[in-house]
């Protein structure tokens, strides 16, 4: 479990998160979700040490991430995976090159060892025949795919999805959805999803949390997200196509 407590964190004068407290359970998808400047991308950048609060904890399973020393932060840094919105794959780079990488900086692992630890990751996001390809012969999705691979590569006990359905078409979107959650339920990860795809909200929102310029404005999930009293977040609802349909 992930616990943040009482967090702040601004840029010179504009203050971007305000007090946030929330927690990201194991073994569920986490979504945080909000308005475009919510701060939702703040947030999971200080969850993963991309930005540094000024005020509050971070606390992984008892480690409070910000009083961590260096070696501590690199052990912690080895629990964590992320699939970056981009997918942020390297163009010159094989696909087993890619999903290794990971591997060569931060294990102890004999060539053997990556060599077959890659193999069963491109398997789980069945793309075993991808490995020899380079990113720009692979679709939009499959690069997401790829990205998960190496994002579980070293078995994370934490991984991080920012936007992981950012430039693919629905029906892809709910694939990739489906794979997160998969795995999410197989390895008993924590894992946190920035989002605004109410697709997403709906399929696999075990556990959400809404943001509203810049502090916890709700906190549910999707059985009750519906049902919601909060006028932010039914305006935030009601902006998406679909959820004007099953509001109604």
């Amino acid at each position: 479990m992930i616990e943040v407590k009482n967090l702040y964190k601004s840029f010179g004068e504009q203050n971007v998160l305000s007090d946030i407290t929330c927690k990201f359970e194991d073994g569920k998808n986490n979504l945080i979700i909000g308005m475009s400047g919510s701060g939702k991308t703040v947030l999971l950048k200080c969850l993963i040490s991309l930005h540094r609060p000024e005020l509050g904890e971070i606390i992984y399973d008892g480690r409070d991430l910000l009083s961590l020393r260096s070696k501590e932060l690199i052990s912690l840094r080895q629990e964590i995976g992320v699939l970056f919105q981009g997918s942020a794959l390297f163009d010159s780079m094989t696909v087993a090159e890619n999903v290794m990488f990971p591997l060569r900086m931060f294990s102890n692992m004999t060539a053997k060892e990556r060599e077959a630890r890659m193999k069963l990751c491109l398997e789980r996001v069945n793309l075993p025949q991808a490995l020899n390809k380079v990113p720009s012969e692979l679709s939009g999705g499959m690069q997401k795919r790829v990205a998960i691979a190496r994002a579980i590569a070293l078995n994370p006990k934490y991984l991080f999805c920012d936007e992981p359905n950012s430039g693919l078409d629905p029906q892809t979107s709910i694939l990739i959805d489906q794979l997160i959650n998969d795995i999410t339920k197989e390895y008993n990860i924590t894992t946190v999803v920035n989002t605004h795809d109410m697709n997403s909200v709906l399929g696999i929102g075990d556990h959400i949390t809404f943001l509203y310029k810049g502090k916890v404005e709700w906190i549910g999930n999707k059985d009750n997200i519906l049902r919601t009293e909060s006028e932010p977040l039914r305006d935030f609802l009601f902006s998406s196509p679909i959820m004007r349909q099953l509001i109604k």
